[in-house]
C-alpha cells in the first residue's frame, strides 16, 4: 500500500471515528487529531512551518526514517493533508528576513 494511500485513509479514520473511505474529500481534520495520528502510525513530528496566508499555515511533519507530511492548517483547528512521501533529507537551511 502506498504512503500516500495510508495517509488518506489516516485522514479518513479520524474524520469518521475509524470507518476509513480513501477519497480526496477525507484528507481534512482536526490538526490535533491528525498530528496525534502522524505521531502514532508514522513517528512524525513538526520539522518546519510557515505561513500561507494569515489564515493558514503550512507544516511538515517528518520521521527519523525519512517519511513526510505536509499539511495545511487554518486558524480554526482544522488541518489538511496535502502531500506525503519517503526520503526526506533536511540540510540546514536559513529562511531570509523580508527586506534581509
Amino acid at each position: 500500500m502506498t504512503r500516500f494511500l495510508m495517509a488518506t485513509m489516516l485522514a479518513a479514520a479520524v474524520v469518521t471515528g475509524g470507518s476509513a473511505s480513501a477519497n480526496a474529500a477525507t484528507q481534512c481534520a482536526p490538526r490535533a487529531d491528525i498530528i496525534k495520528s502522524l505521531g502514532d502510525k508514522f513517528h512524525e513530528s513538526e520539522a518546519g512551518r510557515g505561513l500561507i496566508n494569515p489564515n493558514v499555515v503550512l507544516e511538515i511533519f517528518v520521521s527519523d526514517q525519512g517519511s513526510w507530511t505536509v499539511l495545511a492548517s487554518d486558524t480554526k483547528g482544522q488541518s489538511c493533508v496535502l502531500s506525503v512521501g519517503e526520503g526526506w533529507d533536511s540540510p540546514t537551511i536559513t529562511a531570509a528576513m523580508p527586506g534581509a
